[in-house]
């Protein structure tokens, strides 16, 4: 009994040194297992090496390619402009009259106003120069439009018989051409223009009552621009300041700085083509009526309207000369008429409107004829009148306010904004005034005592 305690003792020695072999071997065999740079025996372990490990999904904007997000980004931005653009004609269709008259009013406003702005130096009241410019434009313009329904009303009997006279010809020219055009099929081909007019006639009667319909309207577009153009030339700079007060104060700088510039394209541009347009109906006036062409006169005067129509108006107008020509006189001297309206026109395009227009108003031809149908096919002819000046003051502004984006602001050192629209000058916005910064304070120098007092604060941005 005495040698048991010392068996069990070394029984149990052995056992907790069998226990201890066991820990060494255990722990070899985790740190084998993991990898380089593990935690230790408490991390997880590491998945096999054929089984992929989980990995973050990427935001669903990281997830769409770079190309689809810009042409997203721009797409919603192009249908929000395509809605406001849809809306603004919306509402301009229904306010037609009002929108043309007003229109209208600015070009005749852009017409006078630089005689507005003559009379006043000379030293007369804004009030009596306003007065004399308008009745003086108006008269003009009235006696203009008197003398050609004077005019067509003379030569109505001349030119009725003249039109037989050409019919006749034309027929007898037919007849012997080598068509082989019988006078049967003219016969039938009159017949027919007879019978279509007569079972038109209500279709006829119901456009002569539109036609009355657009003769009021027309007068009172007409009423409307009239007073406008009173308004405009009389208290322009009122109107312009309040128009101004609409945007924002951030917006205000750069609008009164490409109003002045938009102003100057839009009387550029009704002042030269005026001119252009005087230039055409001379010449090709002239040469109506030295080969004897009825209507000379009119004609002049609707090739003079027609040159406020780029392109499109210069080919009709030339057009009707040339085919009054023929039916009234013969194939010779309609083909001289040709010749003297291409002749003229040539020399418009090639040297009067690049001389008289000048840069300012210079417009690509594909644009203007984008912008002449499109004017047409919305409002017509008046769409058609506005659309290439409206073209070019857009041109203008877009590239002012381009380069005073780009340019410093005034209270960095920037130009300041210049004069506004409608001989108008608006006061630029004054820069705040900044205090100059204080003196530096000079450095303390190492033996003089340090102060526990703190330095008084500034009052009034001084020290």
């Amino acid at each position: 009994m005495s040698k048991l305690p010392g068996w069990l003792g070394r029984v149990g020695a052995e056992l907790t040194q069998l226990g201890e072999r066991l820990g060494e071997r255990r722990t070899e065999a985790t740190a084998d297992d993991v990898p380089e740079g593990g935690r230790g025996p408490e991390t997880a372990p590491v998945p096999p090496a054929h089984i992929p490990g989980a990995q973050a999904k990427p935001e669903p904007a990281a997830a769409i390619p770079w190309g689809m997000r810009v042409a997203a980004e721009a797409a919603w931005r192009l249908l929000v402009l395509a809605a406001m653009l849809w809306v603004l004609m919306k509402i301009i269709g229904a306010v037609q009259l009002v929108v043309m008259a007003f229109v209208g009013a600015l070009l005749v406003t852009a017409l006078l106003q630089p005689t507005v702005a003559r009379l006043k130096k000379w030293g007369l009241p804004r009030g009596v120069a306003t007065a004399v410019t308008a009745f003086a434009g108006f008269v003009i313009m009235g006696l203009t439009g008197w003398f050609v329904v004077w005019q067509v009303v003379e030569n109505i009997d001349v030119l009725s018989d003249r039109v037989t006279d050409g019919i006749d010809e034309l027929k007898r020219w037919l007849l012997n051409s080598p068509f082989h055009v019988t006078e049967q099929q003219i016969n039938d081909l009159a017949k027919s223009l007879s019978d279509a007019i007569g079972t038109n006639t209500e279709e006829i009667t119901s456009a002569g009552i539109q036609g009355v319909t657009v003769v009021v309207e027309l007068l009172t577009g007409i009423l409307l621009a009239v007073f406008s153009t009173l308004f405009l030339l009389y208290d322009g700079r009122r109107i312009w300041e309040w128009s101004l007060k609409l945007f924002p104060a951030q917006a205000r700088p750069g609008l009164a700085g490409a109003g002045p510039r938009a102003w100057r394209t839009l009387t550029a541009y009704v002042r030269g083509t005026l001119i252009v347009a005087l230039i055409d109906a001379v010449f090709i006036g002239l040469g109506l009526y030295f080969l004897d062409v009825p209507l000379a006169v009119p004609l002049a005067v609707f090739i003079f309207l027609g040159a406020f129509i780029p392109l499109v108006g210069a080919v009709i107008s030339g057009a009707l000369a040339v085919v009054v020509a023929l039916v009234t006189q013969d194939v010779f001297t309609a083909l001289m008429v040709l010749i003297v309206v291409l002749a003229v026109q040539q020399i418009e395009g090639h040297i009067l409107q690049p001389f008289i227009l000048g840069r300012a108003v210079r417009v690509h031809p594909l644009a203007v004829v984008l912008a002449v149908a499109t004017g047409g096919l919305v409002a017509g002819i008046g769409g058609a009148v506005v659309a290439v000046p409206l073209v070019a003051v857009t041109n203008t502004v877009v590239g002012y306010l381009r380069a005073y984006s780009r340019e410093p602001s005034p209270r960095d050192g920037g130009p300041e904004p210049h004069a506004a629209t409608v001989g108008l000058a608006v006061a630029p916005t004054p820069a705040p005034v900044i205090p100059p910064p204080a003196p530096a304070a000079p450095a303390p120098r190492p033996d003089a005592p340090v102060s526990d007092t703190p330095p008084a604060e500034p009052r009034n941005g001084s020290e």
